[in-house]
Formats: C-alpha cells, sequence, structure tokens
C-alpha cells in the first residue's frame, strides 16, 4: 500500500549546488532521491518545502514522498543516512547531509503547499578572518550596531508588499506580498544572528534583508529608511544582498 511520508533534513549547503535537481550536478534533492531508491527500490520524486540555493545551509529543510515499500520508516532513515555518510567505509558518524526524522502523513500531505511559515537564520561574525568559517557566516570588517538593526527590524513586521527585497533570477511570483511575524536580531558569542519568520520568502529575500540591516548597522543608511526602502517596491532602494554562506534554513511550520 502506498503511504505519504514527510521528512526532516540538515545539510551544508557548501556541498551542494542547491537543494533542486539538476543535471550532472550535486544537488541535496538529486543526491537524497537516489540513496531513497537505493533501498526502496523505485523511483522517489521529493517535494521540497524550499529550494534553496547553493551554499545555502539547513537546519531543518522539510520534504515529502509517496512510496509502497515494505522497509518500516526508521530503518529507512537508519539506512539512508548511513550510505550518506559513507556507508561500511565511513570515516564520519554523519555525512554532509541527513535525514532527521521521517513520519508518516495523510496521502493528501504535501511539504512545499501545506507549509505554514519558515524561519531562517542568518550568521555575522567580525575579527580576523576564519578559514574554517568562510562557508558558514558572514564576515564584516566591523560587527554592525545591534540597537540600529533592531530598530530597522521592527518596520519589517507585518504584511507588506516586499518587492524591493526580491533579486531578479527567480521563479516569477503571483505576488510579492509577504507577512513577516518575528525578526530577532541577537549577539551569540561574538557573532551576531539574524532570525526572520514569515509565512513565505521571495528570492534572496532574507538575504536582502540582511545586506539592507548590516548597512544600516554600520551607518550607511538609518533605520528609519527601512520604511521607505519597504514602500519604495524599489531593489535599487534596499542594501546588498548578503552572501549564501551565511543563510540556514532553520525550521519549518506546518
Amino acid at each position: 500500500m502506498e503511504k505519504n511520508f514527510l521528512i526532516k533534513i540538515a545539510y551544508d549547503g557548501s556541498c551542494f549546488s542547491g537543494w533542486q535537481r539538476q543535471p550532472d550536478k550535486r544537488t541535496v534533492q538529486g543526491t537524497l532521491e537516489e540513496a531513497l531508491k537505493v533501498f526502496t527500490g523505485t523511483e522517489i520524486k521529493l517535494n521540497g518545502t524550499s529550494r534553496t540555493d547553493a551554499g545555502v545551509h539547513a537546519l531543518g529543510q522539510c520534504a515529502s514522498f509517496k512510496g509502497d515499500f515494505g522497509i518500516p520508516a526508521d530503518g529507512l532513515m537508519r539506512a539512508v543516512n548511513n550510505l550518506l555518510a559513507g556507508g561500511m567505509n565511513k570515516k564520519n558518524p554523519v555525512g554532509d547531509c541527513e535525514i532527521l526524522s521521517i513520519d508518516e502523513m495523510p496521502m493528501d500531505f504535501h511539504a512545499r503547499f501545506d507549509c505554514k511559515g519558515k524561519t531562517y537564520r542568518y550568521v555575522i561574525y567580525s575579527g580576523e578572518k576564519d578559514i574554517f568559517r568562510r562557508n558558514y557566516a558572514y564576515w564584516m570588517p566591523q560587527l554592525p550596531d545591534v540597537e540600529r538593526m533592531r530598530e530597522a527590524a521592527a518596520y519589517l513586521l507585518g504584511t507588506h508588499d516586499f518587492a524591493a527585497f526580491q533579486s531578479s533570477g527567480g521563479n516569477e511570483r503571483e505576488t510579492t506580498v509577504r507577512t513577516i511575524s518575528d525578526v530577532k536580531i541577537m549577539e551569540n558569542d561574538g557573532d551576531i544572528w539574524i532570525e526572520v519568520t514569515g509565512d513565505g520568502f521571495l528570492y534572496n529575500m532574507v538575504r536582502i534583508i540582511t545586506g539592507t540591516l548590516a548597512e544600516i548597522g554600520t551607518g550607511k543608511k538609518e533605520p528609519a529608511e527601512m520604511k521607505e526602502i519597504i514602500e519604495s517596491l524599489d531593489r535599487a532602494r534596499a542594501g546588498h544582498t548578503a552572501p549564501a554562506e551565511g543563510l540556514y534554513l532553520k525550521e519549518i511550520y506546518f
């Protein structure tokens, strides 16, 4: 009997050319589908909640898939994770991609269309450049002022047209209106963490929000300009697009 499953996944985005399957490139979707096929004996098509770009990491990406196979869900998770970590020859207990959980869902559940919201985290650091952090955080010559960033972030809350925070090149959307329910800006062991929660995000939206907040935090823009940028609907008014390496898909809500 065919069943419908939801998996939660973590991955190191620096090892992949993004989430979405692409010919001749290693992607998260392609890697997982091939691993699942090994143990289910059938073609698996994952429906991911978010199509993260190359370099973007995930602490809690989600995807759903349907299949008719005999192996129990928890056994499938262990087998796939073992394969992703290198199988019998593995040198590490975990690979660069890992299934964190797998749950059976109603047959009409879809990981993308049933998503109610997401939280992204962005990490900024300063001080001495660290070669071992180059793929996992955004280095800035000086840390932005957190209080200025928080003042500006308050303007993001609520339902707005976020056209000024969308890069060209993404899939065309019916509307650029989104609702941001929470923005947290925290200091963590010398880093700055920006966490943005919303019902959905435009192409590069969180990275542009981060770039804008960074410019406000370093005095290039004033906090009150955030309101003007939102109202302008003009990408040129917003800040730079922060690098993919500092971005993490933290959590998805259903």
